[in-house]
């Protein structure tokens, strides 16, 4: 686990490099559009998730903590800080992700879990917008 860490770190840093110049400041977004996938009936739900507060997908609790995307100058792109943990009854809550995701990259940082698959589509001002 801690070589794909690096291997991430080294990779985040290529692209910042890559990218080479000045560029604006990402915009920070108050909803975190995400998708969530359980994989064992195939339902695929979109959630809206308000920086700061908790939603649930199953036995999942999710809390986007910050979103961010880039100005509409810049390639597209948004990233997310996320907080996963499978809340399954009677049992003790289980970390299962905490992480920054990218929306251009969902396998970059994916959500490793047997059930359910959680990602990025986008950051928005608002519910909805």
């Amino acid at each position: 686990m801690s070589s794909h860490k690096g291997l991430i770190g080294a990779v985040l840093v290529f692209l910042c490099l890559a990218a080479g110049g000045a560029r604006a400041e990402d915009i920070a977004m108050p909803v975190a559009v995400l998708q969530a996938l359980d994989k064992i009936t195939a339902r695929v739900q979109t959630i809206e998730a308000p920086v700061g507060e908790t939603i649930r997908f199953s036995t999942l609790q999710i809390i986007a903590r910050a979103c961010y995307r880039r100005p509409a100058e810049e390639a597209p792109e948004s990233t997310a800080f996320l907080d996963i943990w499978d809340m399954k009854r009677e049992q003790t809550p289980l970390a299962v992700f905490r992480g920054w995701v990218f929306a251009s990259s969902p396998a970059l940082s994916a959500v490793e879990h047997p059930v359910y698959d959680v990602w990025l589509l986008d950051c928005r001002a608002g519910r909805g917008k």
